[in-house]
């Protein structure tokens, strides 16, 4: 099974190719599901946060219990001691939950699952990825696409959100692939198809690596040679 990691900055349009490949029938590993589901109410990671930040985020719960993850945002970006404590709590237990669910599409035979990871490479999930994808968009229109679809932020908050990720330059020099979203919906979706087309493994090649060591020889293969080429290429 092709593990394919799939990343860009917000805003840039890396739901929209999820959503795509999920339409076409190709399982989806969300990372941001999974974060939202480990910190649910009564789960330890939930806790944690709560611990973290209730005094710093006086409206750090809903009525209902759950996270106000608006105003849990505004507290941590932009400012990045806030940010690496909220991440070191959130990590490991979505890294946990995203192994399990990667395990169960290798045995249940599929050919390509997609692991959809805004910091795919902050967290070094690049290193068990077959191939990489990153979707980029010109700075401006992430701009306007993310107060577009928060009108709450101002131009401050949407520029700091933007400024605590990696830029977009150096993501795609990270990437195997990078897909431009500056054009039309209907470009984009024939670019990511055609991508899909060219990576896809065949079904002989999914089907020997069921067998527990190819596939285990395999996927120690793809993280050596992840690790051994994962800093960032020169410019």
């Amino acid at each position: 099974m092709l593990i394919l990691g799939l990343t860009g900055g917000i805003a840039c349009g890396k739901s929209t190719v999820s959503s795509h490949l999920k339409a076409q029938g190709y399982p989806i590993v969300d990372a941001d599901v999974i974060a939202r589901e480990v910190v649910e109410p009564g789960k330890p990671a939930y806790k944690k946060v709560v611990a973290a930040f209730s005094e710093m985020v006086p409206n750090l719960c809903n009525e209902d219990g759950l996270l106000n993850r608006g105003e849990l945002g505004k507290a941590v970006f932009g400012n990045p001691d806030r940010l690496r404590i909220l991440n070191s709590i959130v990590h490991s237990a979505v890294k946990k939950e995203m192994g399990w669910q990667i395990l169960k599409l290798y045995f249940q035979g599929h050919r390509l699952a997609v692991l959809d990871v805004p910091l795919l490479f902050e967290a070094k999930l690049n290193l068990i990825c077959g191939a990489t994808v990153t979707v980029s968009a010109e700075y401006e229109t992430q701009i306007e696409r993310l107060r577009q679809r928060n009108p709450e932020l101002t131009q401050e908050d949407a520029e700091k959100r933007i400024a605590s990720q990696l830029s977009n330059d150096e993501r795609n020099s990270r990437a195997d692939i990078v897909i431009s979203n500056n054009g039309s919906l209907e470009d984009l979706k024939l670019e990511v198809d055609q991508m899909i087309s060219a990576k896809r493994p065949s079904r002989f090649w999914t089907w020997l690596n069921l067998f527990p060591p190819i596939g285990i020889t395999n996927a120690l293969i793809t993280m050596i040679v992840r690790f051994s080429t994962s800093k960032p290429k020169a410019d």
